[in-house]
C-alpha cells in the first residue's frame, strides 16, 4: 500500500484522556426531518483522536497551533519498533535504529489499546531520559500511539515540556499497528485553529 493512514477515526465512544471533554456528534438539520440539509454540530477537546501538540500546550506564552511550520509536520519519518518494553529510554531507541532522524514515530504495544474505549493507564511511554536523548539528537517530530507521551502518574508532565520547550512537536494518539518499522514520508496537518493549545489532525505516511 502506497499511502498508509494513521489516524484515529473520531467517533462517539471513543477513547479520551480522563477529564477530557468527550467527543459528540449531534444532527443540527437533516434531510431525513425534512430539513434542507444534513448539519452536525461536533463537540471535542483539542486533544480529541489523533492530534498535535504545540508548545502552548504546557508553555505559558508559547507558540499556538497555527504557528507550527508545515516543514516539521511534513517529510521523512522514520517508524521506530519498540514493542516488548512499556518504558522507552535513551538505550530502547538505539536498540530500535534511532540515528538521529528529525521525525521519529513510536510503535509499542498500545496499538489495541486505542479501539479499547477505556483508558488504560499501563500504556507504554517515553522516558525523560529518551526524551533528553531526542532533544540532543535535533529530532523535529515525535510520534506516539496512545493518548499522551509520557505517564502522567509522575507529575509535572517533565517529558512533554522536556520536548515542547525545544520546539519538538508531539503527535499523540497515532494508528501504528499497520505500519512496519522503517522510513517513509509524513504528512500531517493539524486543523488550523487560531490561538489553539492543539489541534486533531489527519497523519498519512506514504512509502518513499
Amino acid at each position: 500500500m502506497k499511502y498508509l493512514d494513521i489516524t484515529l477515526p473520531l467517533r462517539p465512544g471513543m477513547i479520551a484522556f480522563p477529564g477530557d471533554p468527550v467527543f459528540a456528534m449531534e444532527p443540527v438539520s437533516s434531510l431525513a426531518a425534512g430539513d434542507a440539509c444534513n448539519l452536525a454540530r461536533l463537540t471535542m477537546a483539542s486533544h480529541s483522536g489523533t492530534h498535535v501538540d504545540p508548545p502552548a500546550h504546557y508553555l505559558p506564552g508559547a507558540p499556538t497551533v497555527e504557528a507550527l511550520e508545515l516543514e516539521r509536520l511534513i517529510g521523512p519519518a522514520t517508524v521506530l519498533d519498540l514493542r516488548g518494553g512499556r518504558r522507552i529510554d535513551r538505550a530502547s531507541l538505539q536498540r530500535a535504529g534511532f540515528t538521529g532522524q528529525k521525525r521519529v514515530l513510536l510503535k509499542t504495544d498500545n496499538g489495541p489499546l486505542l479501539d479499547a474505549g477505556v483508558f488504560r493507564d499501563d500504556y507504554a511511554c517515553l522516558e525523560l531520559d529518551g526524551a533528553r536523548f531526542l532533544v540532543e539528537a535535533g529530532v523535529w517530530l515525535v510520534g506516539v500511539d496512545y493518548l499522551s507521551v509520557e505517564d502522567h502518574a509522575d507529575g509535572g508532565s517533565p517529558v512533554h515540556k522536556l520536548l515542547l520547550a525545544a520546539g519538538v512537536i508531539i503527535v499523540e494518539c497515532l494508528r501504528l499497528g499497520q505500519a512496519p518499522a522503517g522510513d517513509y514520508e509524513l504528512l500531517c496537518l493539524p486543523l488550523l485553529i487560531t490561538g489553539a493549545d492543539g489541534a486533531p489532525a489527519r497523519v498519512v505516511l506514504r512509502r518513499p
